[in-house]
């Protein structure tokens, strides 16, 4: 792969969990992925002129990012938290993208009775005359977590695939493999390790760190990226309610939706003059709430007068400066 190329390249998953959502993901905030043939691995979004997108193995994209081969990519936390353990060159962007949700954790046979958390496990290994075998995609993440919880000498075998059958097989005592639902576990009779939890991962956004500090157009195409989805992934979360009130001014009527918990607003309530052919003194009210609070925040502007809520969908909400893009300038002059 020549080093001077002179395109921007984003890494997108080509197959598995991640592939699909991370498509629909970057259409609901706008950055629609055109690709008119299914089988090609190369893209675009018209949206972003001058980035090309590739289509590779999530566990490969962080190794494309990390020798430059790709600018971008969006891959598992899970992925990128293994390579990172191995040096340098990736820049975490965008830790939590929200959705691709599992987690990497250690697994026990059912048949292990007395083995319930780590200390068991440690028990185990100090009992054997060979070390504990443990199967897995993740040996740095999972050495480590070992480690930390006293387990030495332990026998980490690096494999791919199918992860579950490995005890019943025999070629491995334990397993640290991802989890999302857990029936897959179940039908093989295993269970999870009750402080075996090792991370959580979901989708994530990184760069490679040289790519960014050497190439102008690659660091105005990443501030550009997080200005989006962060906009867009504060936005997911709420919603933006309407609702006609009565009141002599808009101060008479903020300071009524003050004394209650949710309908303050992002800054404040936007309040707006109705003409009415009776020349009552109606006004309009505009608030973002949480989605999670709009039943509350209903009751909270009827209790003060509010009528006519008309709630709608946010796409984006842009404030100042993400922390995000911050956070990468400042890595960059480490």
């Amino acid at each position: 792969m020549p080093r001077d190329r002179k395109d921007i390249r984003l890494a997108l998953p080509s197959k598995g969990m991640l592939a699909d959502a991370s498509l629909s993901f970057l259409k609901q905030a706008g950055l629609q992925v055109y690709k008119p043939n299914p089988r090609q691995y190369q893209a675009a979004i018209p949206s972003l002129r001058g980035l090309t997108i590739l289509f590779q193995r999530a566990a490969d994209i962080p190794l494309s990012v990390r020798d430059g081969s790709v600018d971008f990519g969006i891959t598992g936390w899970d992925v990128t938290a293994e390579r990172l353990a191995e040096g340098d060159g990736i820049l975490t962007l965008l830790q939590e993208l929200g959705y691709g949700h599992c987690s990497l954790c250690v697994i026990v046979p059912e048949s292990w009775q007395n083995v319930r958390v780590m200390t068991d496990m440690a028990r185990v290994q100090a009992g054997r005359d060979e070390p504990l075998r443990v199967a897995t995609k993740f040996t740095n993440l999972v050495g480590s977590f070992f480690l930390r919880h006293g387990i030495e000498g332990l026998r980490l075998i690096s494999a791919e695939g199918t992860l579950e059958v490995a005890p019943t097989i025999g070629y491995a005592d334990a397993i640290a493999d991802l989890v999302s639902t857990g029936t897959t576990l179940r039908d093989n009779r295993l269970r999870v390790v009750e402080d075996g939890l090792i991370l959580h991962s979901q989708a994530c956004l990184i760069a490679n760190r040289d790519k960014l500090k050497v190439r102008p157009e690659v660091l105005e195409m990443a501030c550009h990226i997080l200005e989006i989805l962060v906009a867009h992934l504060r936005a997911a979360d709420n919603v933006s309610v309407f609702a006609n009130m009565r009141g002599d001014s808009p101060q008479d009527i903020a300071r009524r939706m003050f004394t209650q918990t949710v309908v303050g607003g992002l800054q404040g309530p936007t309040i707006s003059p109705i003409i009415t052919p009776s020349g009552e003194m109606w006004h309009a009210v505009n608030i973002v709430v949480r989605k999670d609070l709009l039943m509350q925040a209903i009751a909270e502007l009827r209790a003060v007068g509010g009528s006519g809520v008309v709630v709608t969908p946010i796409h984006y909400i842009f404030e100042e400066e993400p922390a995000a893009t911050q956070a990468m300038l400042a890595a960059l002059e480490d």
